[in-house]
């Protein structure tokens, strides 16, 4: 039942994968900023030359895809390397990482990690970019009802600390990006704990693949909720099989294709396990199930929608507000 189900995903990447490996050829960038690839603790006095070391980086970046003749990267480098953005890391080689931060870092008291999934690189990274802006606006222009003073700072970070497998792929299929993602989110969230205070309020949003990084990352990480969205499974068969002490949600809008991803997981004598198992949003699997309406696969962060309210609210630890499907 299982062959069958990704046999026509499996017959397609064998025939797209190679072409699109080859119709694009790599993009030289420099390597990322000494600086922000330093262990040494994120403080706020250092997090302005975190910053500026990234903006230049991307900077040069741009210079020399567009030396390559890479017009689209050299938009993506150079967007980033504005005075308004805030990169914690920036990385412009191959697909190309970013980490970046919207509000005050330094006196944030509520954090949203997004974690994202397939198909998120720097040359598309504008829309999980949007994503980010627009959890940021809902979280600070907040309803009548919310239980959060209008001056408590937040911030967002979209995380693109990892190679995101491919849509169209075998990769896609399995944990193995996930599995090389979870010790650098260990490692950032360890981070971003050793620069905020202990009663810092540290929520992980991870959409699609994310997911499955998340699933990977759990155990032992020290965030306070975990919310699940689009999800085609974690690699877990249930919130205690994460071993995560952490609050765990998951919503599906009702237009999401990912409801017709088959919810098994299987391995191949190789090493590799296809499929992530139990579906989160279901019963067993025991998180927390909240409303994101009709939401489609890639609307979760919609304004105006509920699944944005709701993980607004997660955000800011509201967790009695938050509206169940």
């Amino acid at each position: 039942m299982l062959l069958r189900a990704l046999l026509p995903t499996l017959l397609v990447t064998a025939i797209v994968l190679p072409l699109a490996g080859a119709a694009r050829p790599t993009i030289p960038a420099p390597a990322p900023a000494v600086l922000t690839t330093s262990p040494a603790p994120l403080t706020p006095a250092a997090l302005s030359s975190v910053y500026e070391a990234n903006r230049k980086n991307a900077a040069e970046a741009a210079r020399m895809a567009a030396a390559h003749g890479d017009t689209h990267r050299a938009a993506a480098d150079r967007a980033l390397a504005t005075p308004s953005r805030h990169l914690l890391a920036f990385d412009g080689r191959g697909n190309g990482q970013a980490t970046e931060v919207t509000g005050d870092l330094a006196h944030a008291r509520h954090i949203a990690v997004l974690v994202p999934g397939s198909d998120t690189t720097l040359d598309t990274y504008p829309r999980f970019h949007r994503a980010a802006a627009s959890l940021y606006t809902a979280l600070t222009h907040r309803p009548a009802t919310s239980r959060t003073p209008e001056n408590t700072p937040v911030a967002v970070i979209a995380w693109l600390g990892y190679d995101t497998p491919a849509t169209v792929s075998t990769t896609v299929t399995t944990t193995t990006r996930a599995d090389e993602a979870a010790p650098r989110l260990r490692a950032f969230v360890r981070r971003l704990r050793a620069a905020t205070p202990a009663t810092t309020h540290l929520t992980l949003l991870c959409h699609s693949y994310g997911s499955v990084v998340c699933g990977r990352a759990a155990p032992r990480l020290a965030v306070d909720d975990i919310a699940l969205i689009g999800s085609p499974g974690t690699g877990a068969d249930s919130t205690a099989a994460l071993h995560t002490r952490a609050r765990v949600w998951a919503a599906r809008g009702t237009a999401d294709w990912v409801a017709h991803v088959p919810h098994v997981r299987a391995g191949f004598g190789t090493g590799t396990t296809v499929g992530f198992g139990t579906d989160p949003v279901s019963t067993p699997f025991g998180a927390r199930v909240f409303d994101a309406a009709g939401t489609d696969h890639s609307g979760y962060f919609t304004p105006g929608s509920a699944s944005l309210a709701n993980l607004a609210r997660i955000t800011l630890g509201e967790t009695s507000e938050v509206t169940h499907a």
